[in-house]
C-alpha cells in the first residue's frame, strides 16, 4: 500500500492578507496629504526656471541689439525679429524655441521701461491677479 503524504497549502492566510491591506491603508492615509500640496510647489518652481530662461535670452538679445525690446514688442522679440522701436540692430534669433505658458496656463508678462533699462518677467501665480500670498503670489525675475 502507498502511503500518502499529508497536502501542505501554500498561499497566505486571510489574516496575513488583511494585515498587508491594513499597512497599505495606513500609509496611504500618512503619505497622501504630504503628497497633495507638491503640485503648487512644483508649479512655482517651473515659472521660476522659465523666468530665469527667459531672462537669460533677453540678455543674449540685449548683447546683440545693445537694448531688450520694448514692452509692445514683447516676448514674441526672442523668436521672431520685432519691428518698431527700438529697432534692433543685430537681431540673430531666434533666442528661444518657443514661448511657454506658465504652470497655470497664461502668458508671462513682460515689461520694460526703454532706453536700456532692465525688465520684467512676471506670472501672476495661481490666482491670475496682481499681489497676493502663498500660491497666488507673483512670481518675478526680481525674486530670483
Amino acid at each position: 500500500m502507498l502511503q500518502q503524504r499529508p497536502r501542505t497549502q501554500s498561499g497566505f492566510t486571510l489574516i496575513e492578507i488583511m494585515v498587508v491591506v491594513a499597512i497599505i491603508a495606513i500609509l496611504g492615509a500618512t503619505v497622501v496629504p504630504l503628497i497633495m500640496d507638491r503640485p503648487n510647489e512644483a508649479r512655482v518652481v517651473r515659472a521660476q526656471t522659465d523666468i530665469k530662461s527667459l531672462g537669460a535670452a533677453l540678455d543674449l538679445y540685449r548683447l546683440d541689439n545693445f537694448n531688450y525690446p520694448s514692452t509692445e514688442q514683447g516676448l514674441q522679440a526672442l523668436i521672431e525679429e520685432p519691428s518698431g522701436d527700438p529697432e534692433p540692430g543685430n537681431w540673430n534669433g531666434p533666442y528661444v524655441k518657443k514661448l511657454n505658458k506658465d504652470p497655470w496656463n497664461r502668458d508671462y508678462v513682460y515689461q520694460s521701461p526703454g532706453e536700456g533699462g532692465d525688465f520684467d518677467i512676471i506670472s501672476l501665480g495661481t490666482d491670475g491677479a496682481e499681489g497676493g500670498e502663498g500660491f497666488d503670489a507673483d512670481i518675478t525675475n526680481w525674486d530670483q
